[in-house]
């Protein structure tokens, strides 16, 4: 009779797995929901909003306070969280974008960390870290389901299939609206997109507008999947935001997408194994690094065929 004992160890694994898998699927729409924001406003106006994550934050911890502190309704807490993150990436568009127009976009990105240090500043004079434990729970992680002996929320699922709805719709939006043509156009050439009479100031407040409000929805859900609300956490998350961007080399907003989703997928799956799970934090870096090496590897490939 075969030894079974391998197959059973195997399947117990597995099984310890499975809500891993679960949770580490929605951290990765979320990851790919921020990093389609990031493109988008890239995109259009050359800037990395390294302040993504503290925008996200910030709009969490004021639908935190407006629930636990004052009598307005959930549901209205949790919409001035997102529309916090338009109007705040909106009035930093709008103030500094122009001065920074004709700057390298480093010049650019490195400017959106003083958006981020005002953030954390506020954020920590006005809510101590370690004071109490902060939740802002959705009501939708209540609702859950058992699939394949998993219990999954509502929540997990909104976040990968907001995550989708979003790229299938920027994806669309910049395609065949007139608006998202011009997104396009002055991520080629912004100069000339103006000589044509295209209104590059209104185009940019757009595209600010749009990514602040992918950026309020993330905090949001991020607030929930992470159990507690650290805006410290939370503002740093970025960085999983921009791994996802950088695999989609700052242009596909699918290859972001997947990119997220397998950042988040690799955390979850490394955090039960002991010996690993504290070096899970690299994961962003070493996916985005072994991603763009190879597609280094294969320009440098077709260069050379060409060349002979």
């Amino acid at each position: 009779m075969p030894n079974l004992e391998p197959l059973a160890v195997l399947a117990l694994s597995f099984a310890e797995f499975k809500p891993y898998i679960v949770l580490g699927v929605a951290l990765g729409g979320v990851y790919a929901l921020s990093g389609v924001g990031l493109v988008v406003l890239y995109r259009a106006t050359g800037v990395l909003n390294l302040a993504f994550g503290a925008v996200g934050a910030a709009g969490a911890l004021i639908s935190w306070y407006l629930i636990n502190h004052t009598g307005w309704p959930d549901a209205l807490a949790y919409l001035v969280c997102i529309a916090f993150g338009g109007v705040v990436t909106l009035a930093y568009g709008a103030v500094f974008g122009p001065a920074f127009a004709a700057r390298d976009p480093l010049v650019k990105t490195i400017a959106t960390l003083g958006l981020t240090l005002v953030l954390l500043g506020l954020m920590a004079w006005r809510a101590p870290v370690g004071a109490f434990v902060r939740i802002l729970q959705l009501p939708t992680t209540q609702w859950r389901y058992d699939v394949a002996g998993v219990s999954v929320s509502w929540t997990q699922i909104m976040a990968l299939g907001f995550a989708v709805a979003v790229t299938a719709g920027t994806a669309a939006f910049l395609r065949y609206t007139s608006l998202g043509t011009a997104m396009r156009s002055l991520a080629n050439d912004r100069e000339i997109t103006a000589t044509l009479g295209v209104p590059v100031r209104r185009v940019e407040a757009a595209a600010w507008f749009g990514s602040g409000l992918v950026c309020g929805a993330a905090g949001l859900l991020l607030a929930d999947l992470l159990t507690t609300l650290d805006y410290s956490a939370l503002t740093f998350l970025v960085i999983s935001a921009l791994a996802a961007a950088l695999i989609g080399r700052l242009q596909s907003l699918w290859v972001t997408l997947a990119g997220g989703i397998a950042i988040g997928l690799v955390q979850a799956l490394l955090t039960p194994i002991q010996s690993i799970t504290q070096y899970r934090a690299v994961t962003p870096f070493m996916l985005a690094i072994i991603v763009l090496l190879w597609f280094g590897r294969r320009r440098v490939v077709t260069i050379s065929r060409t060349a002979n």
